[in-house]
């Protein structure tokens, strides 16, 4: 296991260095310049304009930024914001708890509606419960987040006046109504997730239950919930983690839409702000953060692979 782990740590690294080169090389194809944005009032005087390029480096070559930027980087600095000056990595640290949170919500929102119903349908295949299931899970996919967002807001909050229809509140300041100004965005969140983790359960569920070692398990005379759970379940588990990895790190990059209705000053309202006033360090740091997040998340499901099946300890 230790070779295996020192292979895949041995991977991040070309892969966070690609993903720089072409996250720089693709925000220059952008268009506006950052130092009229930066100049405000004063975008008519071309000292100032060129005095901003300047400070900022935009007069020197690309591959002069890219390296001075990625030598700042490799020493823990990610630069400041130009539009408000801050060190990214503040706002990226200040941004995490929040994202965090409501990715966590969510996501164990969608496990638990998500990976259950995809058993159930499995057991249950061609009876009206699995078409039940599915049509719901249709829906889910198909539904537009910022639809239900509304809705929801429409009736919990102006017509029940159950929870705040937007803002966020710290969970270590008052978790009670952290979680009130939380619950419907991640129950938005969630419905996504769920949808997908169904329909991806019960595939998997289909095909174990399909396997030799599942007819053997019966033909012992094994109860059917032993041989649902404990044999066919095990297995089907493999992919449904590698799909689990991936949607918690899309919820960890940022639901965009979900946070700007519901105000939740997460990392999607940050890139988005940094995007339109062309706040490239922050754009950058943003995303090697998601992708060191997505690398990690990687690496987790291939230890949650092992704790699962103990075969691909070997491997």
């Amino acid at each position: 296991m230790a070779a295996f782990l020192l292979r895949r740590l041995g991977q991040v690294i070309p892969t966070l260095l690609i993903l720089s080169v072409l996250v720089f090389a693709l925000q220059q194809l952008m268009p506006g310049d950052p130092a009229l944005i930066l100049a405000g009032e004063e975008r008519g005087d071309p000292e100032v304009l060129a005095q901003i390029r300047s400070e900022l480096l935009l007069d020197r070559p690309l591959v002069e930024q890219y390296l001075h930027w990625l030598w700042r980087v490799l020493h823990g600095d990610f630069g400041f914001s130009w539009r408000i000056r801050l060190p990214v990595a503040e706002l990226i640290l200040s941004k995490l708890p929040v994202t965090f949170q409501l990715a966590s919500m969510s996501f164990v929102i969608g496990v638990a509606l998500g990976v259950p119903l995809g058993v159930l349908s499995a057991v249950w295949k061609d009876r009206p419960a699995d078409w039940l299931i599915n049509g719901v899970a249709l829906f889910g996919i198909s539904m537009p987040n910022f639809w239900l967002g509304i809705m929801m807001i429409l009736l919990f909050s102006v017509q029940l006046g159950w929870l705040p229809p937007s803002g966020y509140v710290p969970l270590w300041e008052d978790p009670v109504q952290s979680l009130a100004t939380t619950i419907m965005p991640a129950f938005v969140l969630g419905t996504g997730v769920a949808s997908i983790l169904m329909r991806h359960t019960r595939a998997a569920m289909l095909s174990a239950l399909a396997q030799d070692y599942v007819r053997t398990a019966r033909a012992k005379g094994l109860a059917e919930r032993r041989v649902v759970f404990r044999h066919a379940l095990r297995n089907a588990l493999i992919p449904v983690v590698t799909l689990g990895t991936v949607e918690f790190g899309k919820l960890l990059a940022g639901a965009v839409l979900t946070e700007q209705i519901f105000t939740i000053p997460g990392f999607g309202k940050l890139v988005v702000d940094a995007v339109f006033n062309r706040d490239y360090p922050v754009v950058q740091g943003v995303v090697l953060a998601t992708a060191l997040i997505f690398v990690t998340l990687s690496l987790i499901a291939d230890l949650l692979y092992m704790a699962i099946n103990p075969r691909m300890r070997q491997t």
